[in-house]
């Protein structure tokens, strides 16, 4: 979350919005049937989470009393204390609550003698609401302004499957009805884009309960699109002299003890016994093999840079409260490469990622920022390596920057457990940012692996490693275009790009004439001679968000030409076979964004 939304007064509003929340619900159902859990402020409102007896549940169909009471109470202006008690205190003022007594544990348990609590006030001076909360907070309830309640869905108490399943609201709040109705109009639009719809309406990848949650079977249109994305990717990265390369999907623990993965991330591994009793691991990532390639000869300076590229799957144990869609799963497909370089190479090596992230976001509209994810030196344990080579990596991650003249913000805490790294931003169609490409700076792996290169002097030199995803991962990548585009995909991405429409059976020959003639162009085609009514296949196609329709009639066959509807279009173009052929091969050629001809 950015910082300045959090010491932002919107953020202290919607966090006393989400107390009004839980107020407003213990003054309806009463303190026996909603026991608070935790509900904090997010980037575009707040939630509560709270437990209940098993015979009581609240629906979307209870929001507008549950909204009356807020706004009652946000009328009534109702001030808001900050207090300071002792632990004894908070655990006899939340004696019945189990969630409360969890928190003062482990607040205890850091050696913590007092705790921060929230009290709302009323106008009579008497507490009426209070919680266990740091804060920060505005300083009334009257202060607020419009609040909405959004959805109701389940939660584990703390994201932890092996907890209870809570009750959770969404909520948000706006200083205006203005800037609240406008938001409200973003989610509709966020909706009718959310990729798990649109993946099922266009039939691109599914899910199975026996299968297994955040592991997604990609039907033969989304490994189309799976396929095109990553060939784009590959014929950058060739361009640039990549090769590539292929790793198993387990390891020995050894790997990842060694490279410091085990210790970080043993909790997110998915770990198996051989019959031998030899303990093994899915790989989470692919670095660590990927040192293995490069260290099993000696190299010479002469060799470097060693670039190696891979698309493969990584598989990490993903809480189930945590899994949505495409965008968290539980096997990723990273479009992986790792840089064996010296130091002199570190920025010609960099800057050539860089064009490659360049001309791969072009051919999407997406907008994109830069920014340089630092350690967080309050927090150097949770880092490989020691200070004075982090100083040096980001060092020279901020010159390059500033040589590619960019703009770029500087974020601390988001680095790399071995490296600083460059995050590319990229901003979709409805304003909303994502975090996609990233190149990394590594001076700790190859230090952890002796990975050298024999130099001039024929001395052993350390080398450095970069680490590089174009779109971090195809799944979130897929899920954050699909949203962007609505679905609408460009004619070289589609996984049908044409649909032949004859208009009667008497123009099958020629339909099947045009089919043929655009399969050998390698041109994913569909030719629908259902005996269905012309309007009713253009309906269908443009459901199924096919960027061409062809349209042929007597007149079309007898002159040998095609009449032509782009997907969102009315109109038709008409043109000779040959010349659609020739524009559609070089807009699919030139991963063209535009449909029109």
């Amino acid at each position: 979350m950015d910082k300045n939304y959090e010491e932002s007064e919107l953020f202290k509003m919607r966090h006393s919005a989400e107390h009004v929340l839980m107020q407003a619900m213990q003054n309806i159902y009463g303190k026996d049937k909603i026991i608070m859990a935790m509900g904090p402020a997010i980037e575009e409102g707040f939630y509560f989470d709270f437990d209940s007896p098993e015979n009581f549940a609240v629906s979307e169909e209870d929001f507008p009393k549950i909204e009356e009471e807020m706004r009652k109470i946000i009328k009534e202006n109702q001030k808001i204390e900050r207090r300071e008690i002792s632990i004894s205190e908070a655990r006899e003022l939340f004696k019945d609550n189990p969630y409360k007594q969890e928190w003062l544990d482990e607040i205890e348990a850091k050696g913590d003698k007092m705790v921060t609590i929230y009290a709302n006030i009323d106008n009579d001076g008497k507490e009426v609401f209070v919680d266990l909360c740091k804060g920060p907070h505005i300083g009334s309830t009257g202060q607020i302004g419009k609040i909405k309640l959004l959805s109701v869905a389940g939660a584990y108490w703390r994201g932890d499957e092996k907890n209870k399943m809570l009750t959770r609201i969404y909520g948000t709040s706006f200083k205006t009805q203005k800037e609240l109705d406008e938001h409200i109009i973003f989610l509709e639009e966020v909706k009718k884009r959310d990729h798990k719809k649109i993946g099922k309406e266009l039939d691109l990848f599914t899910f199975s309960e026996l299968v297994g949650g955040g592991l997604p079977l990609w039907t033969p249109k989304g490994t189309i699109i799976r396929e095109e994305l990553d060939k784009f990717v590959w014929e950058l990265r060739k361009a640039k002299g990549y090769q590539k390369v292929a790793i198993p999907h387990i390891t020995k623990k050894d790997l990842y003890i060694k490279s410091g993965h085990w210790k970080k991330f043993a909790n997110e591994l998915f770990k198996i016994k051989t019959r031998e009793g030899h303990e093994f691991a899915m790989k989470p990532m692919n670095c660590p093999h990927h040192t293995q390639i490069y260290a099993h000869v000696q190299r010479s300076y002469r060799d470097l840079p060693q670039r190696y590229a891979e698309t493969t799957m990584v598989y990490r144990d993903e809480q189930s409260g945590e899994l949505s869609g495409l965008s968290r799963v539980r096997c990723i497909t990273q479009d992986d490469a790792h840089v064996f370089c010296r130091f002199d190479q570190v920025k010609s090596e960099f800057f050539a990622i860089w064009d490659i992230v360049d001309e791969f976001y072009s051919k999407f509209g997406f907008e994109l920022k830069v920014r340089l994810s630092f350690h967080d030196p309050k927090n150097f344990g949770a880092y490989l390596g020691d200070s004075k080579t982090w100083k040096k990596a980001e060092n020279i991650l901020e010159e390059l920057a500033k040589e590619r003249k960019v703009e770029f913000e500087i974020v601390e805490g988001e680095a790399a457990m071995y490296g600083p790294k460059i995050d590319f931003m990229a901003k979709d169609s409805l304003g909303r940012q994502w975090q996609v490409a990233t190149i990394q700076l590594d001076m700790n792996m190859p230090e952890s692996f002796d990975l050298t290169c024999i130099n001039e002097n024929a001395e052993k030199e350390r080398v450095v490693m970069l680490h590089a995803a174009i779109m971090g991962s195809i799944e979130r990548f897929t899920s954050v275009m699909i949203e962007h585009t609505a679905g609408k995909f460009p004619a070289w991405l589609s996984p049908e790009q044409v649909v032949i429409i004859p208009i009667g059976e008497d123009n099958h020959t020629y339909a099947d004439k045009i089919e043929e003639k655009l399969k050998a162009e390698g041109i994913r085609v569909l030719n629908d001679k259902r005996d269905d009514m012309m309007q009713s296949k253009i309906r269908d196609a443009q459901k199924m968000q096919i960027p061409y329709m062809v349209i042929i009639g007597k007149r079309e066959e007898q002159e040998e030409k095609v009449s032509i509807r782009y997907r969102d279009e009315q109109k038709n173009v008409v043109m000779k076979l040959d010349e659609f052929v020739d524009k559609l091969e070089d807009k699919i050629e030139k991963r063209d964004l535009i449909l029109e001809m």
